[in-house]
């Protein structure tokens, strides 16, 4: 139908791997945005066997939204992913993955969808569970090592202070948008999130 607007965000999954030793890690950011989210709007995550994840509602604007921290380590997050839009009949054009991002800098966050899921374990493993790849991505810069051979212990180790505190300013700028997003506001969002 022309003029349609596009369907807005219903599920916004966070990347990361589960428990203590990783909640403070680069390549945890994913988590690092619907946890804020939660907390901003009143949510508590609970843990669905179900689901392979933590889950929270949240009311946005008076729209609901879903929160999913999959608990299933990384490189099998599809798992979860899958298992929740299933159930809750989500399409792949109202699901927001945040994932970091090694080719942005810290403080850098894009907005965009579909694409492939350069290198990274979670996106590849959401791509194919959920056959396929048109779902949107908040990409959370964390800069990269320099060697590809050190990407594994760079993402799996903890921000500088200095990076740590532009990422936070990059989720800050993320959380702004919220409510576009929930509205299917794409274009607006990413207006006010690239125009920096």
């Amino acid at each position: 139908m022309s003029g349609q607007a596009d369907p807005p965000i219903r599920l916004i999954v966070g990347l990361g791997n589960p428990g203590a030793d990783y909640a403070a890690t680069r390549h945890n950011a994913g988590f690092w945005f619907v946890d804020r989210l939660a907390e901003r709007y009143g949510g508590v995550f609970r843990s669905d066997a179900k689901f392979h994840g933590a889950v929270c509602r949240v009311v946005v604007d008076g729209r609901e939204c879903w929160l999913l921290k999959p608990s299933t380590f990384m490189n099998r997050s599809g798992q979860s992913v899958s298992a929740f839009s299933r159930y809750y009949k989500i399409d792949q054009g109202e699901m927001l993955v945040a994932h970091d991002e090694l080719d942005m800098a810290p403080g850098v966050v894009r907005l965009k969808r579909g694409g492939g899921h350069a290198g990274h374990n979670g996106l590849r493993d959401i791509i194919k569970a959920a056959g396929g790849r048109e779902f949107w991505r908040l990409r959370i810069g964390i800069d990269h090592p320099g060697d590809a051979r050190q990407v594994v212990n760079y993402v799996l180790g903890r921000p500088s202070r200095q990076d740590e505190e532009a990422i936070i300013r990059g989720l800050d700028d993320a959380e702004r948008v919220l409510p576009d997003l929930v509205a299917g506001e794409y274009q607006k969002a990413m207006n006010r999130l690239h125009g920096g």
